[in-house]
């Protein structure tokens, strides 16, 4: 076989396996970036988080997850406790980041006491300079704050 064959037959073979290698590679970053088919064992559905209660290490009741609250990019920074409430009254709203609260035994938990929290300083889920809040969302979607 001649240099300028084997150069041809060496150029056709890389040809030929350049785009299966990136439809390879292609694939297995697109099953990375689309979520799996099921709930994983470290993953927590935000419905089933709200409202939960949140225990201490201690195994006592510390407050109840009153909302979450996320980032401009789509990811949970923070769950909005309810500390220290009674029939939703008497309680205090404070921020705890989210990688703080742990799941257990399908329970919420936190490393923190119920004093701790208490002595937190206060969290205002309402912010009219935010586009958060109380008011209604438009009819036809747009953006935050306009």
């Amino acid at each position: 076989m001649s240099r300028t064959t084997l150069m041809a037959v060496c150029a056709a073979i890389i040809a030929t396996a350049a785009p299966m290698a990136f439809a390879q590679t292609h694939a297995t970053n697109t099953r990375a970036a689309v979520a799996h088919n099921t709930i994983q064992p470290d993953e927590i559905r935000a419905s089933k988080m709200l409202g939960s209660t949140v225990y201490d290490l201690q195994n006592r009741n510390i407050g109840s997850v009153k909302d979450l609250v996320l980032n401009k990019d789509g990811k949970v920074d923070a769950a909005v406790v309810d500390v220290g409430s009674f029939l939703g009254m008497g309680g205090k709203l404070v921020a705890v980041p989210i990688s703080d609260i742990k799941t257990d035994n399908n329970r919420l938990t936190l490393d923190r006491n119920k004093e701790q929290l208490q002595q937190m300083a206060a969290y205002d889920l309402e912010n009219k300079n935010t586009g958060a809040g109380t008011s209604t969302s438009p009819v036809t979607g747009g953006h935050l704050g306009r």
